[in-house]
């Protein structure tokens, strides 16, 4: 099992001078699409993008049903293969607060600034909707990656909790 810890956003990144780390254009010129809809997406694609990267296999009528309750979605499409190799999505109550999931790019497309653009545009739309309380969950491994973007470890001693099933051993 994977461990997860909970950072936030409750700090806006400082503004640069270009918008994004890389641009649209430059997206396209690479050969990436940008994506906002489930309708080109190939759920069984993403599902291969989620276990090359650690995930378990889901069931795809599941995620189905997952991103139809998905507030915000932003995946990148590799225009060669037409596969899916970043994905970002965002749940919350459309005013106040977001949690972000599913941040995932495929192994072989990583370290080209494709999670960094998924991430970057996500976090835009939510806070052009007014939503500044911004959760995601992490590996450890990963903090570092989140950490230019805005979010921090625990924020004023805030710790996150999660339900969990698994019953106490009994000795």
């Amino acid at each position: 099992m994977l461990s997860r810890g909970i950072i936030s956003n409750f700090r806006t990144p400082t503004p640069t001078a270009c918008k994004y780390s890389i641009s649209d254009k430059d997206l396209e010129s690479r050969g990436f699409l940008l994506r906002r809809s489930i309708s080109d997406l190939n759920l069984d694609q993403l599902n291969s993008v989620f276990v090359a990267v650690g995930f378990p296999r889901r069931d795809p009528e599941k995620i189905k049903l997952a991103l139809q309750h998905t507030q915000s979605m932003l995946w990148v499409q590799h225009t060669k293969s037409q596969k899916p190799v970043a994905f970002a999505r965002a749940t919350g109550d459309g005013v106040f607060n977001a949690i972000i999931w599913d941040v995932v790019v495929d192994p072989s497309f990583q370290g080209i600034g494709l999670g960094k653009a998924v991430m970057e545009r996500l976090i835009e739309e939510l806070l052009d909707k007014g939503i500044s309380n911004i959760a995601l969950y992490s590996e450890p491994r990963v903090l570092g990656f989140y950490r230019p973007l805005g979010f921090v470890s625990d924020p004023d001693g805030i710790r996150g909790m999660v339900y969990s099933r698994k019953q106490n051993k009994k000795k």
